[in-house]
């Protein structure tokens, strides 16, 4: 069985004070429609980037801190549960990395833990910056293991769900005990899909986010902060 939380409004709020939704939407940090971000002198960031970015949108302490955070948070709904993370490549390895190692320093220091197995699947399905319908999933052919199985699959973003909803339908098939979502970062986007993942980090507009892992055509990967990409930027890369 797998439970999902339904997108229902969009909240105000100001980045300054980042608003958390009330229960019963995303539960992640809301972004506001008008966040200009933070300026790029601000922070470090690879000098061959230069002009590519526009802004620093949510620095790596933020993500850290949020991550931390959704860490408890699953720890309190599957503590003492066996599970097998199912991490969604490339866009999210370091998120779920991050996420792991944060759930293992709270088993090593909670009377509950979390026996954890992790493997790795790849989804792909954008041009530039525009998501096609040619979805293809690697790694995937076999998850028979996963039967019976609690499953957390690990997202980076989420922004129609039509990705997350073909992955859901390809797993749930295998027949797993159990199946939540965890996702860094959801866009609010036209045409949104009705469910999102179980465990939010930030709620976002609608904008082409890079860095953390995310990237443009294989670019950007490395930048430790999510920066919005420049119109340059999107030209320099584009294929």
């Amino acid at each position: 069985m797998h439970f999902f939380s339904c997108f229902v409004c969009v909240q105000e709020s100001n980045m300054a004070e980042p608003a958390v939704r009330p229960e019963g939407t995303s539960g992640g940090i809301v972004i506001k429609d008008d966040w200009p971000g933070y300026g790029l002198d601000l922070f470090s960031y690879p000098a061959h980037y230069a002009g590519d970015l526009d802004c620093v949108f949510i620095p790596h302490g933020m993500i850290m801190d949020r991550t931390e955070r959704l860490a408890r948070n699953i720890m309190d709904d599957l503590g003492d549960h066996d599970i097998v993370v199912l991490c969604v490549l490339k866009g999210g390895y370091q998120f779920c990395v991050d996420l792991v190692d944060r759930i293992k320093a709270l088993s090593r220091n909670s009377n509950r833990t979390i026996p954890m197995r992790v493997h790795f699947i790849r989804l792909k399905s954008y041009l530039n910056d525009k998501s096609t319908e040619d979805l293809h999933i690697l790694g995937a052919e076999d998850l028979s293991f996963l039967a019976g199985k609690n499953v957390l699959i690990v997202e980076a973003i989420v922004g129609t769900g039509k990705t997350m909803e073909t992955l859901l339908k390809y797993v749930e098939a295998f027949r797993p005990k159990l199946i939540k979502v965890a996702g860094l970062l959801v866009k609010r986007v036209p045409h949104n899909a009705a469910c999102l993942p179980d465990y939010v980090g930030f709620e976002i507009p609608d904008r082409f986010v890079v860095g953390y892992a995310l990237d443009y055509n294989e670019y950007f990967r490395d930048l430790t902060h999510i920066c919005v990409i420049s119109k340059r930027g999107k030209m320099k890369y584009k294929i």
